[in-house]
């Protein structure tokens, strides 16, 4: 049997990024053998999940607590991938994201340096989710905020999270609307800088971090979060945009159809008319030159979703606020090379927030 169009098409685009952010190489390769149809995608990578939870709770009954932080993690990060793009059949989906945010909150306290759960008070008696972790040994840390992208979640800006606390600073990542926990109720909205305005309210509240050192990184849509809280928020001092676009209506029908899939969905947009209709608010123009803070762009030559032409003309628009690392053998947030660009953008923030 012929594998599916659904399935070829997460393995060809995002096999590096599935590796980058802590699927084992070797989960890969058991997952995708065995999967022909896209029905079955999720099931599979839930499957090899269960695998690493009972791996997990073996080290956890020996008080091996590191391993079992090691193991939760990955498990959490497999049931991501089973349904990060697996919409159409809305239960399976919500129960494999429901066992990412269980196991990863699972291994929180095994983490070195240890992690908390925090929950933001938001619009209409909802919640801003967030993974909180700082630094040992450092006292009132810098702290960066992590965005997620269109399909990504804060469970998956794990690997990120330790790039800064490496170089002491703390980290903040969350869910924000149309995200990870938030996504089944409320949808992507444009201006993401008043989601992310309360994360800064909740980081001036906490007498452990420093606040006024507070810089932000987005991936992918999340670049474009960050951009924009940028210039509507001072309060930011730096932000990292990773692989992002000017104007996303401008994509729809360039990018492949998982992601045609998911911006519909997480617009909650009734169809794809109504998708681009709501993208046309997702847009960059007249805001760059508007930044209150510097930033950096990061972005590949090979990126099959957004033109890295893009990225050029954001600069050149920022009035010298921004600054560009191209990579001409990065694809899509140079998941392909992330040794060359997350050490050098988590030296760049460093150099932000903890030496200018």
């Amino acid at each position: 049997m012929a594998v599916e169009q659904r399935v070829q098409v997460a393995i060809d685009n995002w096999y590096p990024r599935f590796v980058a952010n802590g699927v084992d190489i070797n989960d890969f390769h058991i997952v995708t053998a065995g999967v022909e149809r896209w029905d079955d995608w999720c099931t599979a990578w839930s499957r090899q999940g269960a695998v690493h939870v009972r791996l997990g709770e073996e080290s956890e009954a020996q008080g091996f607590y590191r391993s079992a932080a090691q193991h939760f993690w990955q498990a959490a990060i497999l049931y991501h991938f089973g349904k990060f793009m697996f919409f159409h059949r809305p239960l399976e989906h919500r129960v494999a994201h429901e066992r990412t945010v269980e196991l990863y909150a699972r291994a929180l306290a095994y983490f070195d340096p240890p992690a908390e759960r925090v929950e933001i008070p938001y619009e209409g008696g909802a919640i801003i989710p967030g993974i909180f972790r700082k630094p040992n040994h450092v006292i009132k840390p810098p702290v960066v905020i992590l965005v997620p992208g269109l399909d990504s979640v804060k469970e998956e800006l794990h690997a990120y999270g330790k790039d800064f606390i490496a170089r002491g600073m703390a980290v903040l990542a969350i869910d924000g609307p149309g995200q990870g926990e938030l996504e089944f109720d409320l949808p992507m909205r444009f201006d993401y800088e008043v989601p992310l305005a309360r994360a800064l309210d909740y980081l001036s509240g906490r007498g452990d971090v420093d606040s006024r050192r507070v810089g932000a990184m987005g991936v992918s849509f999340g670049g474009y979060y960050v951009l924009r809280a940028s210039a509507h928020d001072t309060r930011l001092k730096a932000v990292i945009a990773l692989a992002t676009g000017y104007r996303f209506v401008d994509y729809f029908d360039r990018v492949p159809i998982l992601t045609r899939e998911a911006m519909t969905h997480r617009l909650h947009a009734t169809n794809e008319e109504d998708a681009r209709d709501k993208l046309e608010l997702f847009d960059l123009h007249g805001l760059m030159d508007r930044l209150g803070a510097s930033a950096l762009i990061v972005m590949g030559r090979k990126d099959r979703l957004f033109p890295p032409e893009s990225a050029e003309e954001m600069v050149n628009d920022a009035a010298g606020k921004a600054t560009l690392a191209m990579y001409d053998d990065g694809n899509h947030v140079c998941n392909n090379i992330p040794y060359k660009y997350r050490p050098m953008q988590a030296d760049w923030m460093m150099q932000h927030l903890c030496l200018g």
